[in-house]
Formats: C-alpha cells, sequence, structure tokens
C-alpha cells in the first residue's frame, strides 16, 4: 500500500481518521494509530512484520537496560544494542552483495559460497536507524528510555514515516506520543502538505517515470539527447517522487498531531555539494552526522582526518541505500566533491556568479545520479558514454516515443521550474486576506482533484525510496 494509491486514499486513511478521532484519551488514539500502522506495514508481505516487532521489542528492552547502567557497562550495552540492529540490517540487506563480492575472489580457485535471495523488509533502513539514534541518545542521557511499550511501539512503527523515513529523533516526538491536541487549523495545514506531496508524486515523478525507465532500462547505447534527458527527467523524478512521500509524511503527522521533521529545502537550488546536503534528506544527513562523524572525530583532528571522516561517512551512506557498487560509487562521488570543496573549491565558489556555482552543484548532482539509477557498473558506464556523445547525438528510440509524452513534457518543464528555482511567494497566495484564502484553497482543491483523478487512471509506480 502507498499513499498514492486507492487503497489508501478512499479506505485506509478515512477509516483511521474516523477510528482516531472517535477516541476520547490519547493512549487510545496511540493503540489505534499503532494499530493502524501495523496493517499499513503488513500489506505490504505480512511476515516481515515480525521482523519489525522483534526489533521493536529488542531495542525497548535494551534502551531500559542502558538507562540503569553506568559506566563501561552502559557503554556495553549500546555496543550490543547498535550491533544487534546493525547485524539485522546486515543480513536482510547485505549478506547477497557480500557473497557475490566473495565469490569474485575464491571462485578462481574453484570455490563458490551459495548467493542467498532474501526480500528486503520495507523500512529497515529506516526503523534500524531510528533505533541507533533513540539507544544512543539514551546512552547520551540526552532522553529517558520510554517505559510504556505502546509509546515505543508507535515511534518505531507510526504509518507515516516507517517505511521511507524521514528519519524522526526521539526527542522530537517524545512529549507527543503522551499529550498532543489537533486544532481545525492544523488539521488543515497538515492536509494542505498532503496534497501536495501527492501532487508531486504522481503529476510530476510518475509522469516521468516512463521516460526514465525507457532510458535507464530498456535502451542500450544511449544518444547524447537521450541520455540526457533521461537523466534530466531521473534528476526530477527522484525529488518530486522522495520529497513528496517526505511531505505527504509530515503533512499526515501534523493532522493527528505530530510534527515530523523536514526533510527537504530545495535541494536542487543549492551553489555547492556542500550546501545541497544541507538540503536533501536532511534527516539522514543530520543522522551521519551526529551519529558518525562527529564520533569519528568530525573535523576536530586535523584536514586529512576531516577527510578520512568525510570519506567513510559518504561511503557508508552510498551502502546504506543499497547493497550495489553503484550506490558505493555514488556515496564515493559525493564524498570527492565534499573533501574538494573543503580542501579550496568552496572559496572559489563563493566568489563565483550565482548561476556558475548553481550549474555546477546540478551538474555534479546529475552525474552522481547516473550511479545510483543504473542497475550495473557497465550499464552506467554506457550511461556515460551517451552523455558524452560517444554514442551518437540523436535517435527517434522507442524510448523517448513511449515515454516523452505531452504530459511528461509538461511534468519535466513545471518540475524544472519549481526545483531549480527559488521564486518569491505570491502575493495573492501568501497574504492573509480573503482572497489569498480563497485561491490557497482553489490551487489545493485543483491539485487534489487532478491527484485523485490520475490515481484512478493509472497504475502509480512505488515510491523510490521503497527500495532502500
Amino acid at each position: 500500500m502507498t499513499f498514492a494509491s486507492i487503497e489508501f486514499l478512499f479506505y485506509f486513511f478515512p477509516l483511521f481518521l474516523v477510528a482516531y478521532f472517535s477516541a476520547k484519551t490519547i493512549t487510545t488514539r496511540n493503540y489505534i494509530f499503532l494499530a493502524f500502522s501495523l496493517v499499513f506495514y503488513s500489506a505490504g508481505y505480512t511476515p516481515h512484520i515480525l521482523i519489525l516487532l522483534a526489533s521493536v521489542a529488542a531495542n525497548f528492552f535494551l534502551a531500559k537496560a542502558i538507562e540503569v547502567r553506568e559506566g563501561a557497562e552502559r557503554k556495553r550495552v549500546l555496543a550490543l544494542g547498535v550491533t544487534l540492529n546493525l547485524l539485522l540490517l546486515g543480513v536482510f540487506k547485505y549478506t547477497g552483495f557480500l557473497a557475490e563480492n566473495l565469490n569474485a575472489v575464491i571462485e578462481p580457485m574453484g570455490v563458490a559460497l551459495p548467493v542467498p535471495q532474501i526480500s528486503l523488509p520495507l523500512g529497515i533502513s529506516f526503523y534500524s536507524f531510528h533505533a541507533i539514534s533513540y539507544l544512543a541518545d539514551i546512552y547520551k542521557k540526552k532522553v529517558h528510555a520510554n517505559r510504556d511499550p505502546a509509546q515505543f511501539a508507535l515511534y518505531m512503527c507510526m504509518f507515516p514515516q516507517l517505511v521511507a523515513g524521514p528519519i524522526v529523533r526521539y526527542a522530537t516526538v517524545a512529549r507527543q506520543l503522551s499529550q498532543r491536541r489537533v486544532t481545525l487549523g492544523r488539521f488543515s495545514a497538515g492536509a494542505r502538505l498532503f496534497v501536495i506531496g501527492l501532487a508531486w508524486k504522481v503529476l510530476i515523478a510518475d509522469e516521468v517515470a516512463r521516460l526514465v525507465d525507457g532510458v535507464f532500462d530498456t535502451t542500450t547505447h544511449p544518444t547524447f539527447v537521450e541520455a540526457w534527458l533521461g537523466l534530466y527527467a531521473y534528476t526530477v523524478q527522484i525529488y518530486f517522487d522522495f520529497a513528496g512521500y517526505s511531505t505527504m509524511a509530515v503533512g499526515l503527522g501534523v493532522m493527528v498531531g505530530f510534527v515530523l521533521p523536514r526533510n527537504f529545502r530545495l535541494p536542487y537550488t543549492a551553489h555547492s555539494i556542500t550546501d545541497f546536503w544541507r538540503r536533501w534528506h536532511m534527516s539522514l544527513s543530520a543522522f551521519l552526522r551526529d551519529y558518525l562523524y562527529i564520533p569519528l572525530g568530525g573535523n576536530r583532528r586535523g584536514e586529512m582526518r576531516t577527510y578520512i571522516n568525510l570519506s567513510v561517512v559518504f561511503l557508508l551512506c552510498g551502502l546504506w541505500h543499497g547493497a550495489s557498487w553503484t550506490f558505493v560509487i555514488w556515496g564515493a562521488h559525493h564524498g570527492a566533491f565534499l573533501i574538494i570543496e573543503r580542501a579550496f573549491l568552496g572559496r572559489w565558489l563563493k566568489r563565483m556568479p550565482g548561476p556558475v556555482s548553481h550549474l555546477y552543484t546540478v551538474l555534479v548532482v546529475m552525474i552522481g545520479w547516473v550511479w545510483f539509477r543504473a542497475d550495473s557498473l557497465p550499464g552506467a558506464i554506457d550511461m556515460f558514454h551517451g552523455l558524452a556523445g560517444l554514442n551518437g547525438f540523436s535517435r527517434a528510440s522507442m524510448a523517448l516515443g513511449f515515454g516523452l509524452t505531452p504530459l511528461a513534457i509538461m511534468a519535466l518543464v513545471v518540475g524544472g521550474l519549481i526545483g531549480f528555482f527559488r521564486w518569491p511567494r505570491s502575493r495573492l497566495l501568501s497574504g492573509e486576506g480573503a482572497m489569498a484564502r480563497v485561491a490557497d484553497f482553489a490551487l489545493i482543491a485543483v491539485l487534489m482533484l487532478a491527484s485523485v483523478a490520475w490515481v484512478g487512471g493509472t497504475n502509480g509506480t512505488p515510491f523510490l525510496y521503497y527500495r532502500f
């Protein structure tokens, strides 16, 4: 089940709202929220819910054990908790990858390991990081372990952010688990965010998806035009797909009294890769900074150690996204540019005209997306050949014929205008008068009607970050 589906929009979510707001106490609402979250999760593949519940139970007891211990024993329990969460993530996400790479080494000796085909539980990367941040913050005495199993389970399992984030710190929602209120104004604001995210997903990301799939998956030796058009389409798709999901998640949270962290802040308007990572998937960036980069020493131990720390962080960032060398190279790509900017390029970028530094950032990000989207190393290399014009410059391919529809062209144009440029807010929409409210309501109503029509009339694509 996805947010952009008939099942969610017309059955699951309305039923959830009726049940949730029928309850009079926070405790009852928590149980209802938790129950619906488990149903939402199990709609993907029911057996995986056992893994989620095992993670919830283990981290609930580990957190209490950390809180009542001191000194070396406290640190040992934390190490155990982090290890168990990473082991859970590693077994399901990286076992096959490790076996394949070991086989590449030992097969010349006539030995080969079986490569297990393990299905990846939905959201395991996100709820494992939730658990690690929770245990680490208890160890640092930033928060207290929650003694209510239902409240902790809700923190780990609430359906708006369970499957694809944002990564929510326990401290962000700790008070809201036991006391929160919803007003008509807040519910309206949350619904508005949800509609905007839904429109981004179905009207922009899904409309360009066929073009992206055609160029990356079915076109061999893409030409210069095909390669750049496909890469631009993917740059639009991944932003509006993932930012759309995050905006919907935040909106759903606001509608029921939870304030979840913002995950994107116009990342394609950045003027450096450093600035890009302050704007893209901000909850992941903050997690990697606070729970990996700073514990490794951050920038406190000299320039060379800082460069090493950045390299480690972004190699692991790439690996977190997927068990493939293409993701590792994507992480190394961003880590390398962060190091170069820290060494000297960042100072140059500040002196450059804004359009030049903006163009540099967009091109670096787009080149990185080749590694992120390609299914294999040869596929990525073939795409780079196309981008360089080594496969020719233009031809009328099936990918362009089927993918470059009038609606896709409109989505590419609108996505580019919204995603790549900063626009001053319209006085009509940002004002306080009756006309502003009417205009805003009309815009949201049109977006909702158009989105629902698209959802009902097409086969929507899953959210891209469901695979992580």
